[in-house]
């Protein structure tokens, strides 16, 4: 499990590798990620948008972004939590992805939340950090 708190907003998450849909042999590997977003403030949040950025095994870069998560715009009081899985595929059996939210309080001031590292490794591979 990976961990990171940022005003009081934890994000944590969980990767897994997807061996049923993945085909190492075409070069096709695909983890699902499950993250779980605390409110362990004192204030409203909503989250309104992400951004990833993911590198696989060979180093190469793909940025994302884009509104919400999995087609939503989660609202949490003090105390609640959101979770959603999700998933990423790559043309590696390695890699790392990081990122953030962009939150805002009940008056619309914005901020941003970190999305921990983590990595995505095939069970039983030997892990490799680029």
């Amino acid at each position: 499990m990976y961990r990171a708190v940022t005003r009081d907003i934890e994000v944590c998450v969980e990767p897994f590798y997807l061996a049923d849909r993945s085909d190492p042999e075409d070069g096709h590997y695909v983890w699902a990620y499950r993250i779980t977003i605390a409110n362990n403030s004192d204030g409203f949040v909503k989250l309104l948008s992400r951004y990833w950025h993911i590198i696989d095994g060979a180093g190469k870069v793909e940025e994302v972004r884009g509104p919400g998560v999995v087609g939503e715009q989660p609202e949490l009081e003090p105390g609640d939590s959101f979770q959603y899985t999700s998933g990423c595929p790559l043309s590696t059996p390695s890699g790392i992805m990081v990122g953030r939210y962009t939150l805002c309080d009940r008056l619309g001031a914005t901020f941003e939340v970190d999305i921990p590292a983590f990595s995505l490794d095939i069970p039983d591979n030997t892990r490799m950090v680029n």
